[in-house]
């Protein structure tokens, strides 16, 4: 199980990478020639799914759907508060790096008094700090590939 997941995850990797190159053209510049064959591209955003991937990478991943633009992660328990866990899926919703391109849900859970999990409130700002942490991740690398171009 552990090999196929290790797979699994590289392979996302992998997607997440190729992406960016496919991000990288302006769209305006670039023309196929007749020889030339169309690239496999992603269904959104490059730099988003590749930020989303990075920032997400301490949770244990549960699915990745790159043509759909669905990151899910496993319930994570931070090591210092064991009592409590978390669970973020992350939804990108268009090819362009935008603010509003991105959705992020975080479901939270904690003991109860028998030691059963149940559903906890999170805060609204907890959102938020991880759609900025994304963007901001997504912004680095689109200035890092646009520097890498001289």
């Amino acid at each position: 199980m552990g090999l196929m997941r290790n797979a699994s995850i590289m392979v996302i990797a992998a997607l997440g990478a190729a992406s960016l190159t496919a991000c990288s053209h302006s769209g305006g510049s670039h023309k196929a020639g007749r020889g030339s064959t169309p690239q496999a591209t992603i269904g959104v955003n490059g730099y988003l799914w590749r930020a989303t991937l990075d920032t997400l990478s301490f949770m244990p991943l549960a699915s990745a759907d790159p043509w759909g633009g669905t990151v899910i992660t496993d319930w994570y328990s931070n090591p210092e508060k064991p009592d409590e866990r978390f669970k973020i899926t992350v939804y990108i919703l268009d090819t362009r790096l935008r603010a509003d391109g991105l959705k992020v849900t975080v479901f939270r859970q904690a003991r109860d008094a028998s030691g059963a999990w149940a559903d906890a409130p999170t805060s609204d700002q907890t959102e938020s700090d991880f759609e900025n942490s994304i963007l901001t991740r997504a912004r680095q690398l689109r200035l890092s590939n646009i520097g890498g171009k001289g």
